[in-house]
């Protein structure tokens, strides 16, 4: 897993656990801890024991392509959950980052009636959920003329970071900032902290993706303005099946799943908290 500190992540882990248990198959979880090197040993140590197949959520589009390769060279089934490498696993579990993008974006539009200045906090750099959530922001934000990104940085996924991140822009922009659009919930929520002790809340959009427990709370307080809501117990679920199949050779018939996303706003984040 690309790192157990965070939210989403632990998520996919443990819809994985879930499934293996259901099906009787024993899974062997490791923390990469966002190195891409490290979890290219990780996968080293697989081989060495002989696992059947191997799931990699990796931390790195290129960085963590070596892991995909020496599975493939061993003759290990590799199946790719949640984020996407250069090197093509056997299989994969996700859906498509770009959307989640573009969905958020289009919130912000909406929410700004297509006029404003925003920011913008990047999930961990080289990543493919930051590049292609990126991307599909931008191709939203290229209808709208009206609104301007007054900064774009990353915050590397994180809550804390985010805050203190959100803290400089306040410190920098002030009142210009209209919205705010995070990569991820842990960054949305750290944006959030630094706003409302800036009494600024009231006056800012937030719009971030995932739609983790304590998102879905904010949205339903009327705190946070939106989540993009991403299925990680479809995707993990999804990687064990696919494992399991490429494992005892079986035909997969579909070798990469896409789970839609879907915008959690006020009106339907009842049906999204358990």
């Amino acid at each position: 897993m690309l790192s157990l500190q965070s939210e989403f992540v632990v998520n996919v882990k443990d819809a994985m656990e879930e499934r293996a248990k259901e099906k009787n198959i024993e899974l062997i979880v490791n923390d990469a801890q966002r190195t891409a090197e490290k979890q290219v040993q990780q996968i080293e140590t697989f081989i060495a024991q002989k696992v059947d197949a191997i799931i990699l959520n990796p931390c790195e589009v290129e960085a963590s392509s070596p892991a995909v390769e020496k599975a493939k060279a061993a003759g290990k089934p590799i199946v790719n959950v949640n984020s996407e490498t250069r090197a093509q696993p056997d299989g994969f579990a996700g859906s498509r980052d770009e959307e989640s993008g573009q969905i958020a974006m289009e919130q912000i539009a909406r929410l700004l009636s297509g006029k404003g200045n925003i920011v913008i906090m990047d999930g961990y750099m080289g990543q493919a959920a930051q590049i292609k959530r990126a991307a599909g922001a931008k191709e939203v934000l290229n209808k709208y003329p009206g609104i301007a990104v007054l900064a774009e940085q990353t915050a590397e996924w994180d809550r804390a970071k985010g805050m203190s991140l959100m803290e400089n822009w306040i410190q920098s922009y002030g009142n210009k900032i209209n919205a705010v659009f995070a990569h991820n919930d842990e960054m949305g929520m750290g944006a959030l902290q630094a706003l409302e002790q800036a009494k600024m809340k009231d006056k800012v959009v937030v719009v971030s993706i995932d739609a983790i427990a304590d998102a879905l709370q904010a949205v339903k307080d009327g705190r946070l303005d939106a989540t993009v809501f991403q299925d990680a117990k479809g995707q993990g679920a999804g990687a064990i099946d696919m494992a399991i199949q490429l494992a005892e050779k079986q035909p997969v018939e579909n070798k990469a799943v896409f789970i839609p996303f879907q915008l959690v706003t006020k009106e339907n984040v009842d049906a999204f908290l358990k």
